[in-house]
Formats: structure tokens, C-alpha cells, sequence
């Protein structure tokens, strides 16, 4: 039994190794890019690992556009629709998974429906809104698709419904009402999750592309994806400082991962708990 169970792990941890090389190997590939003359990245046969590391890619790439504009719109609609996602998704979630009342089902039902639907639908509708408001080419129209997130609800709702509810009897018993039951008993214990949704907020903002280039149209309110995209028709020639700039948008949220991992991680597993 033991050396089957050794046997069984060993092939577990060769696939999982297997999986991660996979995983990790665009990125890789991208990084060793960026690090190559325009010679050793259209060779043939393919050239690996460069000769030299040509730092200068970097340089080129960040000659190419205005890249501390393009962080600070970043960085703002992150934070933005990060506040936006805790606040009213935490809200939201303790409501349906905590207080019953008529059509609570319901509209949970039609907060799910919007996570099975393209968001590219909502993009007109958004659009229409954000331009009767005169919020075009701003840091408002950015933050505007995440004041509201259907995932967030349904991924709080179920760390709350993972709660005893005997912590909510208890400080009804000693008379607290609604809302501070909400902000001072069920949200402090939420606290993994609530990293762990911000993490995603922060990943699906960062990797947003569309609707950037939707609403705002100069380059010094554009965001970095959306920065990038406008680049890679001027630098297409030279894909080695196109790479750099691709390492230099994703650099940033490598490192709220590895800070926040540990309480990614345990958000996650909390939240399926139920």
C-alpha cells in the first residue's frame, strides 16, 4: 500500500511540475524576448537564451510611451473599482446570504445571469451612460463597468453563508442592529476573501483592454493594456522592445500576487468551505 501511494504521488507531482512549466513558459518566453536583438528573436533554427542581455529594449520601450500616465490611470481604476467591489459586493452578499425576504432568490438569480453573459454586451449601454454624463476621456469613465461586480457578490455571499449564525444570535441578543452586525462582526471574519477579491478586481482591471479604448481616446488617459495595444503597431518592427514593454505592464501584478498570495489562497479555500 505504501508504495503505491508513493507511486501515485510521485505521478501527481510529475504532472503538477508538468503543468506549471507550462503554465510559466509564455512568460518565460516573453521575458528571454526582451532580452534578445531583433537577429536572435527571427532566427532559424529558434535561439533560446540570447547571446547577451540587451537591456536597451527596455529603454526603447520606455521611450515609446508615456508609461508613469499610463501606471497612475492604471493604478486609479484599480483602486477605484477595488473600493467599489468590497464595499457594495460585501453589501450586497451579506443581504442575500444573511436577511431573508420576499424575492431574495430572485434577484440573486439576476445577479448570477449577468456572470453568464458576455460583458461586451453591456459595453453600449455603459458607453451611452458614461457620455450623457460628459465622463468621456476620464479616470471616472474607467472606474464605471466596476461600481457594480456580480462576481464579487456571488463570491462574498458565499463566505458569508459559510458563517455560524450563531455569532449573528448572540449580538442580536446584546442589541446590535443590522449594520454593525455587518461592518463589526461578519466583515472582520470576511477579511481573506474580501484579499482575495480584491486581488481578482485588481487582475480583471489590469488585463482590461476594450473598454478603455472605448471611452478614453488620448494617450496620457489610457490605461497600460490599452496603452500597449496602441503600441504594438509602432514598435511591431522591433519585437524585442515590444516584449520589454509586455514584462513591464505585467511586472506589477507578479508582485501583488507574491505579497498577497498566502491570503489569496486561503479566500479561495474559505470560500468553498460551504
Amino acid at each position: 500500500m505504501e508504495n503505491t501511494k508513493a507511486r501515485g504521488s510521485i505521478v501527481i507531482h510529475i504532472a503538477l511540475i508538468i503543468g506549471a512549466i507550462v503554465m510559466a513558459f509564455p512568460f518565460l518566453w516573453m521575458l528571454l524576448t526582451s532580452l534578445k536583438t531583433q537577429g536572435e528573436i527571427s532566427a532559424v533554427p529558434i535561439v533560446v537564451l540570447p547571446s547577451a542581455f540587451r537591456w536597451e529594449n527596455y529603454q526603447k520601450a520606455l521611450d515609446s510611451a508615456p508609461y508613469l500616465l499610463l501606471y497612475k490611470n492604471t493604478i486609479l481604476m484599480i483602486i477605484g473599482r477595488i473600493i467599489c467591489a468590497l464595499l457594495f459586493s460585501s453589501m450586497s452578499a451579506y443581504g442575500f446570504a444573511r436577511i431573508s425576504f420576499p424575492g431574495n432568490n430572485l434577484l440573486f438569480s439576476i445577479v448570477i445571469i449577468q456572470m453568464m453573459v458576455p460583458a461586451e454586451i453591456f459595453m453600449i449601454p455603459q458607453y451611452q451612460m458614461v457620455s450623457k454624463l460628459n465622463l468621456l476621456n476620464s479616470v471616472f469613465a474607467l472606474i464605471f463597468p466596476g461600481l457594480v461586480s456580480a462576481f464579487g457578490a456571488f463570491f462574498m455571499r458565499q463566505q458569508f453563508m459559510s458563517l455560524p449564525y450563531e455569532l449573528e444570535e448572540a449580538a442580536i441578543l446584546d442589541g446590535c442592529n443590522r449594520w454593525q452586525i455587518y461592518s463589526r462582526i461578519m466583515l472582520p471574519l470576511t477579511k481573506s476573501a474580501m484579499v482575495s477579491l480584491a486581488v481578482f478586481t485588481a487582475l480583471f482591471a489590469w488585463k482590461d483592454l476594450m473598454w478603455p479604448i472605448i471611452v478614453n481616446m488620448d494617450m496620457s488617459k489610457l490605461t497600460l493594456s490599452a496603452g500597449l495595444a496602441t503600441l504594438k503597431v509602432s514598435l511591431s518592427s522591433n519585437q524585442g522592445a515590444l516584449m520589454a514593454s509586455s514584462v513591464i505592464a505585467t511586472f506589477p501584478m507578479l508582485i501583488l500576487y507574491a505579497i498577497c498570495q498566502k491570503q489569496f489562497i486561503e479566500g479561495i479555500a474559505q470560500t468553498g468551505m460551504k
